[in-house]
């Protein structure tokens, strides 16, 4: 009988095994609607028999959405039934497609369809009842490496937290119920953790929970988690060399981990993988990882006289494990880095954590990846490599047997034998001859690292792009993307991360299309053709799973949404915190605001100031980039006729925790008033803070006394500072480098191109056309100083000015703008 590890652990529950018998057996046979037994969605095999631990209750969790009445209970929700009712409802009525459940959640009592509810042991229930969403229980669940982790776990395991999505160290203290109810049939639980290194400080307990302590540790270092935000790493007891080894295949046990095995399921004959070869009790049993095409790395368990070895793998290599892969093979090329890790005969940096790696598999196939962990594994002589690859090619998630070594999703690790990996020659810089590695007696070429153009600036932007069939060309709807891109990447750097840097999730053949087919190209020779736009539109549909991408308007921030985060994965561009709660991280800031009766020509410091203002809001840390959308709404509504460019952005007062200036004295501020900024007696611009002194002769006056100053974080080193105004407070100022203008429902785009205010150049991808329905567009770039005219004139004339009179495409920058982009050239340099 083979067990499936998809519901990690099997059942549990010694004292209940002959009335999960009789069950089994009631299920067996009770056909659904469509003639079959109870079966689990999304793939899973059959698991008609409810878990059963000793408390009398069945658990499931919905694989799918379930109405009841007005209620919705969305997949991921869990419930319960008693197993007294449960065997009722079947020994009644066979064929019952429904089972009354109580959804833990909220205690109601609904009727289920049984076809989409998944068995699971109480022991997960109470784990994924600790994750608050649905959905996000349901993702945890079907991650089953990650549950089964959760479900060794113990105090004293070494794991990584994850806290405002950045990541710290730290160890298990506690792991159960923090609230109980004598009402709830489970309680959740949750894995209490100290934190350490760089973790310090960022917890939000010493251990205790509502007046309960569960474990002790210094304040600030203890936080409560689900599991799903914890990473678990194995600890120094379990390092090879201390920990005891597992029970492995003895001497005369035919297969051996590495093995390629063939096993039935179903009587039909699978192929697969021996992870693992261990006994329980008199019997052997084999851990497999199947091969067939749309696994999603369900591990069989299956009897060793179940399982036939297959001689497909090279026993040379490893006389133990027979896979110089770590379950894939890998051949090595004649040049190569010494097992230590020194720079070998070719000339190549020594491999370590985090190098970009290139690994040849069976029949030249080659795959790539990140070295995550470096060292030996049991039984095995050879230094190895823990690679993350970049596709789903590998065949584990960091874990050797039953051992995690390193983490990263499932099918995307590999152990090989460190001298089977070379660098990334994508990411190496040429050096002649070196490049031409040769393997075997095949005299091929590797390919050769990423091209990088540097973006246009003053004379040379104007050489190399001012003209007709210059910049991108639009076709069907791409002005959008045109403009964007446009703006983005021709005559600045500050994301050009995006073009080689290999996030999180990045989708290598979208990042290659954006660098190799649009930004070089336009950099090089100042044009970009349509169909290459059409190929990276195409790779948006296919990942964005929206067939509008390809012929559709959309807007500039739902390309850019798109991109950054679902296909590249980058951090997102601001991290800001509204109210006092942080998390609210964005790619592009939208401005809301009330009607302002006094801001009838504003500029965009301005606008962002009140919007600041009106929701509470400050930014984390300094953004490298800071793009920001205007207050319109739909392609025709606009608040205010007419925006005043801000060629420089200062974020000074914006930031959290950053020191202020006193706006009537110049001295340190240590209070900030919201009624003062919107006091016209004050400067129109600059959110207004005050030092202790100040604040009281400005309150002072019968209008502001009804006033409220919030106290301000004065950093330490400014709070004694002698004589007064000796030390400046520092300013944080973003440089403007383009602007998307909007008419009807066609995008443009404005570029700064150099340090005048007349280094403006105008950018359409659509300004003409040659031919009719078999024609194709002209893109067109001119030059705009005119710009500078209108930038320079006086507040109370720029509003007198008629749209209609103005030179060239000035209007268009002063009354279309959409979105506006600023860079902060000292934080390009580290992010």
């Amino acid at each position: 009988m083979l067990r499936d590890l998809s519901s990690p652990g099997g059942w549990a529950g010694a004292g209940a095994q002959n009335k999960a018998e009789d069950t089994q057996n009631l299920l067996e046979d009770a056909p659904n609607s469509d003639g079959r037994g109870l079966e689990c969605a999304a793939g899973a095999p059959t698991m008609s028999l409810p878990p059963s631990v000793g408390d009398g209750n069945c658990y499931y969790i919905l694989t799918e959405g379930c109405a009841y009445g007005s209620k919705y209970f969305p997949p991921g929700s869990l419930c319960f039934c008693s197993e007294r009712s449960y065997l009722r409802s079947f020994a009644d009525r066979p064929s019952a497609r429904f089972l009354k459940v109580v959804m833990l959640d909220e205690g109601s009592t609904v009727a289920v369809t049984v076809e989409i509810l998944q068995p699971v042991r109480r022991e997960v229930a109470a784990l994924l009842l600790g994750i608050g969403g649905p959905s996000e229980r349901l993702d945890s669940f079907l991650e089953r490496l990650s549950l089964e982790a959760a479900l060794q776990a113990g105090p004293g395991q070494k794991v990584t937290v994850e806290i405002e999505r950045q990541h710290f160290p730290g160890v298990v203290r506690y792991v159960g119920s923090i609230h109980k109810s004598p009402l709830a049939a489970l309680s959740p639980v949750f894995f209490g953790v100290e934190l350490q290194g760089e973790g310090e400080n960022r917890g939000r307990s010493d251990g205790s929970y509502r007046g309960t302590e569960y474990f002790k540790c210094k304040p600030g270092c203890g936080i409560f988690l689900p599991f799903s935000k914890i990473r678990f790493t194995p600890g120094p007891e379990n390092e090879p060399g201390k920990q005891k080894p597992k029970v492995e295949a003895e001497e005369g046990v035919p297969v051996k981990v590495g093995d390629a095995v063939s096993f039935y399921v179903d009587e039909v004959l699978r192929k697969g993988i021996a992870m693992a070869v261990y006994r329980e009790g008199s019997q052997w049993f084999v851990k497999v990882c199947p091969e067939e095409e749309g696994t999603t790395d369900i591990f069989r368990e299956i009897p060793l006289d179940s399982v036939v070895k297959e001689n497909l793998i090279s026993q040379s290599v490893f006389p133990t494990f027979g896979s110089d892969v770590g379950l894939g093979h890998a051949k090595q090329p004649k040049r190569q880095a010494s097992e230590s890790g020194e720079e070998g005969e070719s000339g190549n940096p020594p491999l370590e954590v985090n190098s970009m790696v290139q690994i040849t598999l069976d029949k030249g196939n080659q795959v790539f990846g990140i070295i995550r962990w470096l060292g030996y594994l049991p039984q095995i002589k050879h230094k190895m490599a823990g690679v993350e690859l970049d596709e789903d090619k590998g065949v584990t998630a960091g874990e050797w047997l039953g051992k995690y070594y390193f983490h990263c999703a499932p099918k995307r690790g590999l152990f090989v034998k460190l001298q089977s990996c070379q660098p990334d020659v994508r990411f190496q810089s040429s050096r002649g001859s070196d490049l031409n590695l040769v393997e075997d007696s095949e005299h091929e070429a590797l390919p050769h690292a990423p091209v990088s153009f540097p973006p246009l600036r003053n004379e040379d932007a104007v050489s190399v792009l001012r003209g007709r069939m210059k910049g991108i060309q639009g076709h069907c709807n791409s002005c959008y993307m045109d403009a964007a891109l446009f703006s983005l990447f021709s005559c600045t750097s500050v994301l050009d991360s995006m073009l080689f840097t290999p996030f999180t999730l990045c989708d290598r053949n979208v990042q290659e299309i954006l660098r190799e087919e649009i930004v070089n190209p336009l950099r090089k020779t100042g044009f970009v053709k349509a169909r290459s736009v059409m190929h990276l539109r195409e790779q948006l549909t296919e990942k964005g799973k929206c067939s509008s991408f390809t012929n559709a308007e959309k807007d500039p921030e739902e390309f850019l949404s798109l991109i950054m985060q679902k296909i590249l994965g980058i951090e997102p561009l601001l991290k800001l915190q509204s109210g006092g709660h942080e998390g609210l991280d964005c790619y592009c800031y939208q401005i809301f605001m009330d009607k302002q009766e006094d801001l009838v020509v504003p500029d965009v410091q301005q606008l962002v100031e009140h919007s600041f203002l009106t929701y509470d809001q400050k930014l984390v840390e300094i953004p490298s980039c800071f793009i920001i959308q205007m207050p319109r709404f739909g392609k025709e509504y606009k608040m205010f006729s007419k925006i005043i460019p801000s060629l420089e952005l200062d974020i000074t007062d914006l930031l959290l925790d950053s020191p202020r200036e006193c706006c009537v004295c110049g001295d340190v501020a240590t209070l900030e008033c919201s009624g003062c900024f919107k006091d016209k007696m004050f400067a129109p611009t600059g959110l207004k803070q005050f030092c202790s002194t100040c604040s009281k002769q400005v309150h002072s006056h019968y209008r502001r006394r009804t006033h409220k100053p919030t106290r301000l974080h004065v950093p330490e080193e400014f709070q004694c500072r002698s004589p007064q105004g000796s030390q400046r407070v520092p300013r944080e100022k973003m440089e403007l480098f383009a602007v998307l203008c909007i008419e009807t429902s066609h995008y443009v785009s404005f570029v700064k191109y150099g340090p005048e205010n007349e280094h403006w150049m105008f950018f359409d991808s659509m300004a003409d056309r040659h031919g009719d329905e078999n024609g194709f567009n002209i893109p067109t770039v001119t030059l705009c100083p005119e710009v500078a005219k209108y930038l320079d004139l006086p507040l109370a004339v720029l509003a007198l000015e008629q749209p209609r009179d103005m030179d060239g495409v000035a209007k268009r920058l002063f009354c279309d703008a959409y979105m506006y982009m600023y860079q902060s050239n000292k934080m390009a340099l580290y992010k």
